[in-house]
């Protein structure tokens, strides 16, 4: 049974859809995690129902994570995407807490031709599980914030979190 619901948080409003497992903590796997304004937002079927409870563990984690007090989740997810956005995803999740990478970078180290570094890009772009598969931790070359389907300030705030970026003095 696919559930859902909302979670407030420092970047805003997280929207999370989930279904349900006999194996994941909390018996839910999380299908997907999105941010305002994220362009291809699930849309929840007939079938999904509204159940914060259902999300209870994942909560916990998430708002652990934005206390400072947790850099590693242990979500259980479920599968989507090609074999191609499977073996990037996977690349994106082994970036450590504290740390970013640049899009040339990653695709270096998973043997990629610098000509297929827009194909990671997309790849990375269509993660259905912002913020507990890091793809904020990817940069542009020069350092930059480049494209994050949260956007761009929420990316801000998530690496300056990790403490990757300075807090900006206002």
């Amino acid at each position: 049974m696919t559930a859902c619901t909302t979670l407030s948080s420092p970047v805003g409003d997280l929207f999370l859809v989930g279904e349900e497992s006999g194996t994941a903590p909390g018996g839910t796997a999380l299908t997907s995690l999105s941010m305002p304004g994220q362009r291809r937002v699930p849309v929840v079927q007939g079938g999904g129902r509204r159940d914060p409870g259902a999300f209870a563990v994942i909560a916990a984690q998430i708002g652990a994570y934005f206390d400072g007090k947790l850099d590693c989740f242990d979500i259980e997810f479920t599968v989507s995407g090609s074999d191609f956005q499977q073996r990037v995803w996977a690349a994106v999740e082994e970036i450590p807490y504290g740390t970013s990478t640049t899009y040339g970078a990653l695709a270096a180290r998973l043997g990629m031709a610098r000509a297929d570094v827009r194909a990671l890009g997309g790849a990375i772009g269509a993660n259905p599980l912002l913020l507990v598969r890091p793809c904020h931790r990817v940069v542009g070359a020069d350092g930059s914030m480049k494209g994050y389907a949260g956007g761009l300030e929420a990316k801000r705030h998530l690496l300056t979190l990790e403490g990757v970026l300075q807090p900006m003095l206002g």
